[in-house]
């Protein structure tokens, strides 16, 4: 299985790709490249992050720095203030020794999608910036691409950035929909599917107790998000602890059975104060002239193996260290 991740490596990322490049090297998946785009933080220094992690495992991945800002207007209001200021609650350490490819995340997506035609599953974990950048460069990209994963969308719960807004839609509004219309084989991972994703204090210190620079760095950027977490959800989960989104993306990526799903064809909004909404039809019987755009239904999640995906994430973890 190909991979082509693209993300914005706060800490939820971080979890995301050192348990995706932990499968790559046990041979479950081969990770292509990394690209990084606005959201938890700005690119360049997402980047940075980016190439931490794969120093920090040893692996050889290329890096690629995308967008900076959405499609229409300036650039939103990042994580920071849940990822801190270096996305990696002020810990990130020093500078990685590597430096980012010089072409753009956009580029890099659709030179390796032509070398590659329908074998590459984009795992996107941020905006969907660099994707609708691609697909200006690249028309065919949905014919190229195998499929995309994308953690974004929130449906039936509240949303967390707005009324009924999910940061990754809400960062890019007109990237997400231009993304979900173009006809890709997709499948949505929203803020439903993934909030009993929280590593609890158990969870949390058996992670503090592997013995490998993998496992320390990743409790030490996590302290900011963790205390995040722990006064905002804590009550609502039973206890201190974190949400780990984009590791439910990612597992869903290479084990689909990991989730439960419904499909549905998906527009976002784009106006008022909904702008950056994911919005499904449910209606049996629309009536005339209030239809929502007509495209390829998208596989949306509606709930996933939290509990399995967070135990298997602390084993691949604990396995580098062995």
């Amino acid at each position: 299985m190909l991979i082509v991740v693209d993300t914005d490596p706060g800490v939820d990322d971080a979890f995301a790709l050192v348990g995706l490049l932990a499968r790559a090297r046990r041979g479950d998946c081969r990770v292509l490249a990394i690209g990084t785009v606005h959201g938890n933080l700005p690119p360049a220094p997402g980047a940075d992050n980016a190439l931490r992690i794969t120093e920090l495992l040893g692996v050889d991945v290329p890096v690629a720095v995308g967008a900076a800002k959405p499609l229409v207007g300036p650039e939103m209001l990042s994580g920071q203030i849940v990822h801190g200021e270096d996305g990696l609650g002020g810990n990130a350490g020093p500078k990685p020794r590597a430096t980012p490819t010089a072409e753009s995340a956009a580029d890099q997506l659709v030179r390796l999608t032509r070398m590659h035609p329908g074998e590459i599953t984009v795992l996107a974990l941020g905006p969907l910036t660099n994707i609708a950048l691609a697909l200006e460069r690249e028309p065919e990209l949905p014919t190229l691409v195998k499929d995309v994963v994308w953690m974004g969308g929130v449906f039936d719960r509240p949303g967390t950035v707005g009324i009924t807004q999910e940061p990754n839609a809400w960062h890019d509004p007109e990237a997400a929909e231009r993304v979900l219309a173009a006809g890709f084989a997709l499948t949505v991972v929203p803020v439903d599917a993934v909030e009993q994703a929280w590593a609890d204090e158990t969870w949390v210190a058996e992670l503090a107790r592997i013995d490998h620079p993998v496992a320390r760095a990743l409790t030490a950027w996590n302290k900011q998000y963790l205390d995040f977490y722990s006064g905002t959800l804590a009550v609502a989960h039973g206890g201190p602890g974190m949400l780990l989104y984009d590791p439910v993306a990612a597992a869903i990526a290479l084990n689909p059975d990991l989730g439960r799903y419904e499909h549905h064809e998906v527009v976002v909004e784009l106006q008022g104060y909904l702008r950056g909404a994911t919005l499904v039809d449910r209606r049996a019987a629309p009536l005339p002239g209030t239809e929502l755009p007509a495209r390829r239904p998208v596989r949306v999640a509606v709930a996933a193996d939290a509990a399995r995906i967070l135990a298997e994430l602390l084993a691949d973890i604990a396995e580098l260290g062995r």
